[in-house]
């Protein structure tokens, strides 16, 4: 197994640091864990796998286990070296006590315990004990097993005790909790599959490493993650559903002053690019100097293999870092002893440093995977020539789409029905399926607030055209003209001229396609405006009951017998099965649709890229297999529907 060197120096309990005790962190949970929602909950699992995770970085650690019990507690249990069991200096407490009850204490804040670590970028198996309605913890350590219980968040309920013995080799941590329902009170229950990408996802990041997960409350659903190839393998694993243009993945690694990189790339036929860079494992979204350093030296070394090589003549333009990115997929892996995170979510590296790093290791990798493959190489150089091509048809197309006023853009699409007010924050604007239900959301609408643009059958799949054919495409060029932001490299998110925008469909198969068509659209070429949270789907009620002078509309199945279970049994009512929006007036459509007070609108996240990039590359893409499989796997669920 590969891994980093073991670390000079000692791992006992002096090796453990306290910064500040513990504050309140079960009155201000958000504070630590950002929500208590269902994200915040899993972020507790991985505050623990990163201790673990940790311990493989620095390699003493080979295996990971994460077993979600019947109750919805969860147990992490890895052979590491077991954390320290000795009294600390400062607290008079174990060791084991003052890491899991002190805030800010482990052996990542000094003293030689670790080179590397992910767990930084959280805030420790002490929140996690607070958070908890019990916690308990298992070290295997010098041939005892220790053991030590919280309850309460986070309240010893005796002292550190041996409990067993066990052979002299056996070493490791094992920690086991249940989160406190009166803390997470929106759900307390795990979600497998969230739990299952994370640990996919870490295992390739840490090659060698096996990663095993149980669900107990299903049996027999266990998944094991173990990747010698590391991330070459992840690279394999995203271009599964896409065509790569050339057979090798190209896996660069290198090391200085104490910062090592991974970079593994390959080129695929689609037209956008997949580049996903971690720092310690932990996603770096927001790119950084890791990721800087190394598309500088992708752009900077093709365009030099490209001009010497004759491919690229004296009077042709160079490559763009666009150019040079399309159809690419790529993990890029930093590992920094002091990582110094930025931006809004703190997901972005900033040590200056790194970017010259990065730029080295991966531009000499990179001459001479080029140098040695030359038919590969001109296979990827006259994909960034192809689209560089496109780019300078598609900035010519751009061109129409630059919005003049509300008089040009009415006039000439005769579409767009906009609203007076110029205030972003307050405006939303209704993509509507036809031009029956458009009128009838035009009529219903509050033309204060309300903009709604009509669209005329299905939109272009983007997913399979470049951006110059896209913008070819007359209702693209509407939307694009209407949201007022640009489109690529001229794409400005504050230029956003409804902070609502609404997709509404109706709720047959059409609709959904339509939909889906249109998030691929944003997905693809306005990926911003779906991670600030500005798209929505509307959510037209299924049924109307009436009852009396009361009309209660419900959005399905569930709802509708939940309600009629709260009417008494000598109510009588009627329940009409709704009609599509086209055929809905402009007071039903407000009533049940448009009415900021009543209606019922679904917000589109992308929690996890790696996964959406995956789904819409498996159902919008060129390959048919992977299609036909996620139908077929999929279609039990469905079958029923009455649609």
């Amino acid at each position: 197994m590969e891994m980093e060197e073991k670390v000079e120096g000692t791992y006992d309990s002096s090796s453990i640091q306290v910064l500040e005790g513990l504050e309140a962190v079960r009155k201000r949970p958000g504070m630590y864990i950002g929500t208590t929602s269902s994200r915040g909950l899993h972020h507790l699992v991985w505050e623990i796998v990163d201790n673990s995770i940790d311990e493989a970085l620095a390699g003493y650690c080979d295996d990971i286990e994460v077993i979600v019990g019947k109750e919805n507690t969860i147990t992490v249990r890895d052979d590491g070296r077991g954390v320290p069991v000795g009294i600390h200096p400062k607290t008079g407490k174990s060791t084991v006590e003052t890491i899991y009850t002190v805030l800010h204490a482990g052996g990542k804040f000094g003293g030689g315990g670790y080179k590397v670590s992910g767990g930084l970028h959280g805030v420790g198996a002490s929140v996690v004990n607070a958070l908890s309605e019990w916690l308990e913890v298992r070290v295997f350590k010098e041939g005892n097993v220790y053991f030590q219980r919280f309850v309460n968040g986070g309240h010893p309920e005796a002292d550190l005790m041996i409990i067993d013995q066990c052979s002299d080799d056996r070493t490791g941590t094992t920690v086991t909790f249940k989160p406190d329902p009166e803390i997470f009170t929106e759900t307390t229950v795990f979600d497998y599959e969230i739990l299952k990408n994370r640990l996919r996802e870490l295992a390739f990041l840490n090659k060698g490493l096996r990663i095993i997960l149980i669900d107990e409350r299903e049996d027999g659903r266990r998944d094991e993650f173990l990747y010698e190839g590391g991330i070459r393998e992840y690279v394999h694993m995203l271009n599964e559903n896409k065509s790569p243009i050339h057979n090798t993945i190209v896996d660069v690694s290198g090391k200085d002053k104490d910062i090592s990189l991974e970079v593994a790339f390959q080129y695929n036929e689609s037209y956008n690019s997949s580049i996903y860079s971690f720092v310690n494992n932990i996603n770096t979204p927001e790119g950084g100097t890791h990721e800087e350093g190394v598309r500088r030296a992708l752009t900077r070394v093709l365009n030099k293999y490209a001009t010497s090589t004759g491919l690229l003549k004296s009077n042709d333009e160079p490559l763009t870092g666009d150019d040079v990115r399309e159809g690419l997929t790529m993990i890029i892996s930093c590992k920094h002893p002091d990582p110094q995170f930025e931006g809004q979510t703190k997901t972005k590296l900033g040590n200056a440093e790194v970017r010259g790093i990065a730029d080295k290791i991966f531009s000499e990798t990179l001459e001479r995977f080029l140098l040695e493959n030359p038919d590969e190489a001109k296979i990827i150089i006259d994909k960034a020539m192809t689209a560089a091509r496109a780019r300078v048809a598609a900035k010519k197309a751009r061109e129409l789409t630059r919005r003049k006023g509300d008089l040009d853009i009415t006039n000439f699409y005769g579409k767009l029905s906009d609203c007076k007010s110029k205030d972003a924050t307050v405006s939303e604007i209704f993509l509507v399926e036809g031009d029956s239900a458009g009128g009838s959301a035009i009529k219903g609408r509050d033309s204060m607030t309300q903009a709604v643009l009509p669209l005329r059958g299905k939109i272009l799949n983007v997913e399979k055209a470049r951006l110059d054919r896209a913008l070819s495409n007359e209702e693209i060029r509407t939307i694009i003209t209407a949201f007022g932001t640009g489109i690529g490299e001229e794409f400005d998110i504050s230029k956003l001229r409804y902070h609502k925008i609404i997709i509404m469909t109706d709720a047959d198969v059409d609709g959904s396609h339509i939909r889906v068509l249109l998030l691929t659209l944003f997905y693809r070429f306005f990926r911003p405006i779906v991670d600030a949270g500005h798209v929505y789907a509307a959510q037209p009620p299924l049924y109307r009951i009436t009852h009396g002078k009361t009309r209660k509309y419900v959005l399905d199945d569930a709802e509708r017998d939940e309600y009629l279970a709260t009417l008494g049994p000598n109510v009588k009512y009627e329940i009409a099965r709704m009609k599509g929006l086209g055929e809905m007036d402009a007071e039903e459509l407000n009533e049940t649709t448009m009415d900021i007070n009543k209606r019922v609108l679904r917000k589109i996240t992308v929690e996890d890229a790696v996964q959406a990039d995956e789904v819409f590359s498996k159902l919008m893409g060129e390959e048919v297999e992977p299609r036909r499989n996620f139908i077929e796997t999929n279609a039990t669920y469905v079958q029923n529907l009455d649609i």
